[in-house]
């Protein structure tokens, strides 16, 4: 029987066995698991009961959070970075064939059936990838679309400065796009030095934030030779981190906003400050929820995916220094348990299925 991996509460996870489909209907193939990739951000905050889906609800048509009369204790799916190969076609199925290597954002899981045409058309569009001996990088796949959409939000040019903060798989993404997009210089702050050491090696220049003089922002500026970069790209979802965004571009400089933030800013984000005084643009990346890329129709979620697809399997983006451990499916809740305990021990933790 097929297993599916199930949020029960917070901090509290299932494998539990589903109920297999015998025969395929028309327009359905069946999916058996390869890898799948757990997400920093969106995954471990739903794990933590930290999202605000955990109280909330998002009205789409209004497009705002509505407050619910109990926490969800809904039990369901998670992850959205899986990578199958195609085993089962229905006899009408022209799209994909028995033997293809795909990714679709689903939830961990060994084996799934899905609608073909419908999967495709999805927001989140099913991706069939190119043949490869490592169909690990297709965890990347939806992370590195967030790192595209965050790098066209950023308008990254030719000779253009970049602070990234948060060294992160998006960060490492980013840092690697904004370079093939011509930025001369590259600045990125973490505070673990594995991951600035891992940035360096894509062309970056790197702070550590708790080992500066005076602050982030006049670090980022003394790198960029005493003024403020053109563009600072948050990804940490830390209120300090947007914070040291904020100080670091110059005037009339933009601050795109990647992380998952979640709770209030407390004394992190002082707005008064380089924010009020240096007429800032920030910029909130989101390119799913029904977000249409900042250049629709030119560009979209479907072909955002084929870029970053070409560019992951092309050679283009590094990812297999990202992918820092591998777990058996059956281990599943023990890896998300270890990634809430010491989120900074690893950069990327992939299931795996056979």
């Amino acid at each position: 029987m097929p297993q599916v991996l199930t949020l029960v509460g917070p901090r509290s996870l299932e494998i539990r066995k589903v109920e297999a489909q015998s025969g395929l209907l028309p327009g359905q193939a069946r999916l058996r698991s390869v890898v799948s990739g757990i997400s920093h951000g969106t995954e471990l905050n739903l794990y933590r009961g930290t999202s605000p889906f955990h109280d909330k609800d998002f009205d789409r048509e209004a497009r705002l959070f509505r407050p619910r009369a109990e926490a969800n204790e809904t039990q369901h799916g998670i992850g959205y970075e899986l990578v199958s190969e195609v085993v089962e076609v229905a006899t009408d199925v022209t799209a994909l064939a028995v033997g293809d290597l795909v990714h679709s954002p689903n939830g961990h899981c060994d084996e799934l059936v899905v609608d073909v045409a419908r999967a495709m058309a999805a927001e989140l569009p099913l991706s069939k990838l190119p043949p490869t001996d490592k169909p690990e990088r297709g965890v990347f796949l939806a992370l590195a679309g967030v790192a595209l959409n965050a790098t066209h939000d950023a308008n990254v040019k030719l000779g253009d400065t970049v602070m990234v903060s948060g060294l992160g798989v998006i960060g490492q993404l980013i840092v690697q796009l904004a370079r093939l997009n011509g930025a001369t210089t590259v600045i990125g702050v973490d505070p673990v030095a594995a991951r600035r050491e891992l940035a360096e090696t894509f062309g970056a220049t790197t702070i550590d934030p708790k080992a500066v003089e005076e602050s982030v922002g006049w670090s980022v500026h003394q790198a960029n030779g005493g003024v403020g970069v053109d563009t600072a790209i948050e990804t940490s979802g830390t209120y300090r981190g947007l914070h040291a965004a904020i100080a670091s571009v110059a005037v009339g400089g933009r601050i795109v906003s990647v992380g998952f933030f979640r709770g209030d800013a407390g004394s992190d984000l002082a707005l008064g400050e380089e924010w009020h005084h240096n007429r800032p643009q920030l910029v909130s990346s989101m390119g799913v929820w029904a977000c249409p890329h900042r250049d629709y129709p030119r560009w979209n979620r479907p072909r955002v995916s084929r870029t970053v697809n070409e560019l992951l399997f092309g050679g283009q983006l590094r990812v297999d220094e990202l992918l820092t451990e591998r777990v058996p499916f059956a281990d599943a809740p023990s890896a998300y348990a270890k990634l809430d305990d010491d989120p900074e021990a690893t950069m990327k933790i992939a299931l795996t299925y056979r």
